[in-house]
C-alpha cells in the first residue's frame, strides 16, 4: 500500500508555486496540528531548485512547525475532548495514549526522536498538552528534534543535488515505513523499560 509517495508527488506541485516559501512555512504550521503531508516532502525539491536557500528554506519549515506545535499543544491541553475523534479517524487513538503516557515520563526524549519519523508530529503534541508537559522542555524538544530533521533534509539535498532527491523520491516508501516501524519500537522500548522500573 502506498501512502507516502502520492503525498510527495502533491507536495513536488506546491513546491514549483511562486510562493513556495510561504506554502511551506503554511504546510509545516498546519502539518504540526492536523495536515498528513511531512513538510520534508516540499522542502527537498525546493532545496534542489535553489540550494543555496535551502537553509533559508529549512528555518521557515522550522518556524512554521514551531508555532503550529504550540497550537497543537494548546489544543491537547485546552480541547482534547474535542480532537479524539480526529485522532481516532486518523487511526491513532491506541497509541495515542502510549505517546501521551511517554510525553508526561520522558517527553523531551520523546520529541527528540519524534522529530526524525514520519509519524504525525500532531500526536506528540496534542499529547505533550493534555499531559501539562512544562513547555521549556516541550519547546526545547521539538526545536532541536524538528530543526534537526529539515537542517539534515536541506543539507542533504544541497550537498547530493539531484541524485539525493532522486534517491529520496525512489525510497520514499521504505524509508516511510522503516521510521514508523522504529518509532514504534521505540514507542514499545520506552514502555517495557517504564513499566520494569
Amino acid at each position: 500500500m502506498k501512502i507516502f509517495g502520492p503525498m510527495y508527488e502533491r507536495a513536488l506541485l506546491w513546491a514549483k508555486h511562486p510562493r513556495a516559501p510561504w506554502l511551506l512555512a503554511g504546510l509545516s504550521f498546519i502539518e504540526a496540528i492536523f495536515f498528513p503531508v511531512p513538510p520534508e516532502t516540499m522542502l527537498a525539491p525546493m532545496s534542489l531548485a535553489q540550494p543555496k536557500r535551502a537553509f533559508r528554506f529549512a528555518s521557515l519549515s522550522l518556524l512554521g512547525s514551531m508555532l503550529g506545535m504550540f497550537v497543537g499543544y494548546a489544543i491537547g491541553h485546552f480541547a482534547i475532548e474535542l480532537a479524539m475523534p480526529f485522532i481516532e479517524k486518523m487511526g491513532y487513538a491506541a497509541q495515542f495514549e502510549d505517546i501521551k503516557r511517554q510525553a508526561a515520563e520522558n517527553g523531551f526524549w520523546l520529541l527528540l526522536i519524534a522529530g526524525f519519523t514520519p509519524v504525525p508530529f500532531k500526536i506528540f503534541t496534542l499529547a505533550s498538552g493534555a499531559v501539562g508537559m512544562p513547555l521549556l522542555p516541550f519547546f526545547f524538544g521539538a526545536l532541536i528534534g524538528r530543526g534537526k530533521r529539515v537542517y539534515l533534509v536541506a543539507g542533504a539535498i544541497r550537498l547530493g543535488g539531484e541524485r539525493a532527491e532522486a534517491r529520496l523520491r525512489s525510497h520514499i516508501e521504505p524509508v516511510g515505513w522503516a521510521a514508523m516501524v522504529l518509532m514504534v519500537g521505540l514507542i514499545a522500548w520506552l514502555w517495557l523499560r517504564n513499566g520494569a522500573a
